[in-house]
């Protein structure tokens, strides 16, 4: 006999897209991220160069309409729910790594990153995040596919979370008190000067990492903090692993380019946090009630959408206010932006 209980679990499930997947779809995608980073890596920025204002929102705004497209090819492919659900999951993961993008510009500006190879060490970071992502995602999905409990567990965490972030419990961000980078130091031979790009160089015949790669290593020290908040809060709209991976994967495509866009906007965002923590509420409530109310693809897209641009709008609206007035605070120097070391970098191949 089967109880209500499960009897509920698994009319949620059924409620979400569920498709086969054939291998070579998912190779054909993982094909076209690869085919995306080595284009963007060995042909779009071959040269290390600074990144301006005008060539980053270009480049956003071809990351954000490649994301966009695939959704239609969902949409071709498994119809409305699917293509919904990944716009949801893409929407979801954009709008929380703004976030991830700030404290990008808070480690870069620590560790005085000359702005020139700011996008490298981005790039791998990226690359690691994908890979973190695939994980995260796939551990999550089986664990909600065998214990349905942890389905609450996760939107206790998503409160949690939402509950941290609009009462800024988290607090600043501190790169040098970061256990992780004491451990690098700590065990990692690493020069006190920049090289180049490179994250390894070789002094006196031992092979020693240059501060880029201390970079790296807290980059994805704090994905991994983010992608426990954000794989979650993506899983409360879709439980297809391949809608759930491709959203991620488009959304995180398109950090870098958004880093350098919005890394001095922070200020000018004054009230994102809030419209982050409702966004995460309001998933964490989704997921907590699913097994007894289903809230339609359209409402949920429509309710981050909403939140999202309400928090945008009001904080450009208060921000124009301030200067009007007088009072506003100089958000025109990117929090990202270092001065260049006094001597040039030693340079081995």
């Amino acid at each position: 006999m089967i109880t209500p209980v499960l009897a509920a679990s698994a009319d949620a499930r059924h409620q979400f897209a569920s498709f086969d997947v054939p291998g070579w779809v998912w190779a054909a995608l993982v094909g076209a991220i690869v085919v995306m980073l080595l284009v963007d890596l060995l042909a779009v920025h071959r040269k290390p160069h600074e990144i301006s204002l005008r060539e980053a929102m270009v480049e956003s705004g071809v990351w954000i309409a490649l994301g966009l497209l695939f959704g239609l090819i969902v949409l071709a492919w498994q119809g409305g729910t699917a293509a919904g659900e990944y716009y949801a999951g893409y929407l979801i993961e954009k709008s929380l790594s703004i976030d991830n993008v700030f404290v990008w510009a808070v480690i870069l500006s620590y560790f005085a990153v000359p702005k020139m190879y700011q996008f490298r060490v981005l790039f791998w970071g990226v690359f690691g995040a994908l890979v973190l992502r695939a994980i995260f995602i796939f551990a999550g999905v089986a664990l909600i596919e065998r214990f349905d409990w942890v389905l609450y567990i996760f939107g206790a965490f998503l409160l949690y979370t939402a509950w941290k972030l609009a009462t800024h419990k988290g607090g600043e961000v501190h790169p040098d008190s970061n256990p992780v980078l004491k451990v690098v130091r700590r065990v990692v031979p690493t020069t006190s000067e920049y090289h180049g790009q490179h994250l390894f160089v070789r002094h006196g015949g031992k092979l020693l990492a240059t501060p880029l790669f201390a970079v790296l290593v807290l980059i994805e020290a704090t994905d991994v903090v983010f992608a426990v908040d954000s794989v979650p809060a993506i899983l409360a709209v879709s439980r297809e692993p391949f809608l759930v991976f491709a959203s991620n994967a488009f959304a995180i495509l398109g950090l870098r380019a958004l880093y350098f866009a919005l890394a001095g906007m922070k200020d000018r965002f004054r009230y994102l946090d809030y419209g982050l923590a409702a966004i995460l509420a309001f998933v964490g409530i989704k997921m907590l009630i699913v097994e007894w109310v289903h809230l339609p693809i359209p409402v949920s897209l429509g309710t981050i959408a909403g939140i999202l641009t309400v928090a945008i709008v009001a904080s450009l609206r208060a921000d124009h206010r301030e200067a009007a007035n007088g009072g506003g605070a100089d958000v025109t120097a990117p929090a990202a932006e270092v001065d260049e070391p006094a001597t040039e970098p030693d340079r081995h191949p």
